[in-house]
């Protein structure tokens, strides 16, 4: 910010498009307003202006936010930022009670304030998307606990599970991306206003009011700190990051499902695109961008990082570049879990026949013949080699170990005996994972009793 005071000779205009954030960070137009507002009741509380005056800067306060929210209050570039900009409005409005809003703070202390209010309003809102998809994935759970699906290893067809197990391990996911959200915001909810450039201020100001006022749990302890610190921001970009990468998985597994290799899903026309040249094509689009956007916001978090990572104290025009990644990182977030929950809801149907086939053409039961031979008392790793070698013969013969006889199968080992067919049946496979957090039906009732008792 330049004044006569200082300076003689006008800002290049280069220059001053170069240095001014007026472009992007008037998103932070109503957190500033926020924390102009409890600075002003802060120095009417000890004395630093007149209740008059309070009240004057408060309705010129509100009279800028009116001002925004109907179109007539639009800041240019010879503004710099939208801090000077409402400074520079109040005092047109007011005159020379309008010079007093600044007393007693900084820019410095200003912005990373608004940041710290914008961070904790956005963290809470996208801790309220995640519990919407989070329900959104309960409820597909609830419908489909002994609808069978085959789980993989290394993208090859390893056992089966129940599909409601399949669901709830993206909500323990999300589940994660709330609790790391949560312990963001525990650290994030400090007040730097009153840290003034880096040093303090001389003057009787109340800092513990000020932060009650703005619902902050204590102010910072240290003004160079203060000023300085974007480690919430890099906190919050990274846990945002981890939600987009559960996101991409979950797409990742929804395209591959949806192609005629898999089949498992078939997408509605609500939530599908098609092909400029090939008419017989049903794309899907939106969890390939979900996809494609993690990209965009892991790039945020690697430049915020490079921008913090030899700064010296305390606060530096470098800092100016926090603000873009993040309002991009924020808005990719909420968006993609808006459009994920849309999705999981009406983006697909499920093809219960297709997946009923799944799971009878494999071995994905070869475990539970190995299984099998242990509860008769064959160690584990001799049964594993016996029921290796079923596989390879099977293979060899082109058959299913469901259609093998009993005479093959005792060829093997005695121990084989006419239940093994029950044994290696999909439901049975599935039922008998009995061990907690296992995929048994029993397990996966209880888990959603569980599940649902933490989304609540």
């Amino acid at each position: 910010m330049r004044g006569p005071g200082r300076f003689d000779q006008p800002l290049d205009p280069l220059v001053a498009a170069f240095n001014a954030s007026i472009g992007f960070d008037r998103e932070l137009l109503p957190y500033d307003l926020a924390g102009s507002r409890a600075h002003v009741r802060m120095l009417t509380k000890v004395g630093l202006v007149t209740p008059q005056e309070g009240e004057l800067l408060l309705g010129g306060l509100d009279r800028i936010e009116q001002e925004w929210q109907e179109g007539q209050f639009n800041p240019g570039v010879d503004q710099e930022d939208i801090h000077s900009a409402v400074e520079n409005h109040l005092t047109q409005q007011l005159g020379a009670v309008g010079k007093k809003l600044h007393t007693a703070r900084s820019r410095n202390d200003q912005v990373a304030t608004d940041l710290r209010l914008y961070t904790l309003d956005h963290s809470g809102r996208i801790i309220g998307h995640l519990t919407t998809l989070m329900g959104v994935l309960l409820a597909l759970a609830q419908k489909h606990v002994e609808t069978l699906i085959p789980a993989y290893t290394h993208l090859q067809r390893a056992q089966p599970v129940s599909l409601a197990h399949h669901w709830l391990a993206y909500f323990e996911m999300f589940d994660r991306d709330r609790a790391r959200l949560t312990d963001c915001i525990e650290r994030m909810n400090i007040l730097p206003l009153g840290s003034g450039a880096l040093a303090g201020t001389t003057l009787p100001i109340d800092r513990a009011y000020t932060a009650a006022l703005l619902g902050f749990r204590a102010p910072c302890e240290n003004s160079l700190d203060g000023v300085s610190d974007r480690d919430f921001v890099v906190e919050l970009l990274s846990a945002l990051s981890l939600i987009m990468a559960h996101l991409s998985r979950l797409s990742e597994e929804l395209i591959l499902w949806s192609s005629r290799e898999f089949g498992f899903i078939q997408l509605t026309d609500r939530c599908a695109t098609g092909s400029s040249l090939m008419p017989q094509k049903k794309n899907p689009d939106v969890p390939e961008l979900i996809r494609g956007k993690s990209g965009r916001v892991y790039g945020h978090l690697m430049g915020m990082l490079t921008v913090l990572k030899s700064l010296p104290l305390a606060y530096n025009k470098d800092l100016q570049e926090d603000k873009e990644p993040l309002f991009d990182t924020v808005r990719t977030v909420e968006t993609c879990l808006e459009i994920m929950t849309l999705f999981l809801t009406e983006g697909f149907t499920l093809d219960t026949a297709r997946l009923a086939q799944a799971v009878e053409e494999d071995y994905s039961n070869a475990t539970d013949a190995a299984d099998y031979l242990v509860r008769k008392g064959l160690p584990f790793r001799e049964a594993y080699y016996i029921v290796g070698a079923l596989v390879r013969s099977s293979l060899a013969n082109g058959k299913l170990l469901k259609d093998l006889s009993l005479r093959e199968w005792q060829t093997f080992h005695p121990l084989f005996e006419a239940d093994i067919y029950e044994a290696i049946s999909p439901k049975q496979v599935v039922s008998a994972r009995n061990s907690y957090g296992g995929t048994g039906f029993a397990q996966v009732r209880e888990a959603l009793a569980r599940a649902q008792a933490r989304l609540g």
